[in-house]
């Protein structure tokens, strides 16, 4: 590589990765997680928000020295590929695309549910196809945009946090019933799809000035950040609306500041939850749709998706197969059922990331070993205490992939 490619490529500091981190995590997942997580720990939420985030960390750290060996596009979907074999990456990749649609059906849905509690189905499907309209004609949101969305979105979780704390409001009862050990594990399973796109900082490896230095750093700080952000939301939800009353609603956050006292607050909490989860939307539904693209041009999939639009310039196919799907779960399963399959299939991928960091020798960078191996431990743990039906489904899905897997290579042969 010339000076001039890498002064062209190495621009980031630590402080423009940890932007980047943070403004991937904070986002509309927020938002959704705290309902389901809190009917299942209860007052215990902020111990389940730590565990969500140790698990972040060692999954990040291990993407994180992958990235570095294996600087190309597909995360996992490579990495399994190249240090476990060819099933196991393609199973990454079905597990990413699975996850993530259930995470586009989520944050749609979100959209609903504060836009419009009544309609958020329909609002959830009509949102899906303006949004894949959107990309089906190649504009993408630009940098600025994304910038915007993250300060607007800071911005209101530090509006409820002080209307919360500071507020007027009766007491609420915290601790309502006798939370354990799995209640715990499945609110932690919920919410690391609250920490969902941590990842995006393992990948900025090209692009970071002395990358093994700055990337695990930035990961730690912006874990840090989400983590502070993520706990004094959750405990001000649990303190105005009680852990019974911030599992029962389907808009937690306007919700407390009309219960703090601040009921005209509750439209901009409103437009930010909307904001965030339509952002968040937009950049998955991008995300999948490339992964389904890359996975066709490899025969993984069918290889009509591999389609390119002779004017639009994007995978219009492909697209459009990702938003019917998207909209067919929001039309047809709630929010707490898309978290979890999202989250199981999600885990899974990370598993698969874990286990490839642990093969790594130490002349390649390894993580440190008990990271990885923690990492692959807590995937596994969490993600079988999320919901029965969720664990099923994710298995069942996963067992669809890898048949599907065993048929093309039959045929293949």
């Amino acid at each position: 590589m010339t000076g001039h490619d890498d002064a062209l490529r190495r621009r980031l500091g630590l402080m423009d990765s940890v932007v980047i981190g943070l403004g991937s995590m904070v986002g509309a997942g927020i938002f959704a997680a705290l309902t389901p997580a809190a009917a299942a720990a209860g007052g215990l939420l902020p111990l389940a928000l730590v565990i969500a985030a140790v698990l972040a960390y060692c999954n990040a750290t291990s993407s994180a020295r992958l990235a570095a060996i294996y600087p190309v596009s597909g995360g996992t979907y490579v990495y399994g590929r190249e240090r476990l074999g060819a099933f196991w990456g393609y199973l990454a990749g079905w597990g990413f695309v699975a996850g993530k649609t259930a995470s586009c059906a989520a944050m749609a849905l979100t959209v609903g549910d504060y836009a419009w509690p009544e309609q958020s189905r329909a609002v959830a499907v009509g949102v899906v196809v303006a949004i894949t309209a959107i990309n089906y004609a190649g504009v993408q949101k630009s940098a600025l945009a994304s910038r915007v969305i993250v300060a607007a979105v800071l911005a209101v979780l530090t509006m409820v946090v002080v209307v919360g704390l500071f507020g007027s409001h009766s007491a609420a009862t915290v601790l309502s019933q006798h939370i354990g050990v799995h209640g715990v594990l499945q609110a932690a399973g919920l919410l690391f799809f609250a920490f969902a796109g941590y990842a995006r900082v393992a990948t900025l490896g090209e692009e970071v000035r002395d990358p093994r230095r700055t990337i695990p750093r930035a990961i730690m700080v912006a874990l840090g950040l989400a983590l502070l952000i993520y706990a004094l939301v959750a405990i001000t939800g649990l303190r105005v609306l009680g852990a019974d009353g911030l599992a029962t609603v389907t808009d937690p956050l306007a919700r407390v500041v009309s219960a703090a006292g601040a009921p005209g607050l509750a439209p901009i909490v409103r437009i930010g939850a909307t904001l965030a989860a339509a952002g968040s939307l937009l950049a998955l539904i991008l995300g999948v749709s490339r992964t389904v693209f890359a996975m066709a041009r490899d025969r993984y999939l069918p290889h009509a998706l591999t389609a390119v639009h002779p004017r639009f310039g994007v995978p219009h196919r492909a697209e459009l197969a990702v938003g019917i799907v998207i909209a067919v779960v929001a039309a047809c399963f709630d929010l707490r059922a898309a978290i979890g399959f999202s989250s199981f299939t999600v885990l899974v991928y990370y598993l698969i990331a874990n286990v490839s960091a642990a093969t790594l020798t130490a002349t390649q960078d390894r993580p440190a070993r008990a990271v990885a191996i923690a990492g692959a431990a807590g995937c596994v743990i969490v993600a079988f205490a999320l919901p029965i039906s969720a664990v099923f489904t994710g298995i069942g899905v996963l067992a669809l992939g890898a048949g599907w897997y065993a048929v093309r290579a039959r045929f293949v042969r």
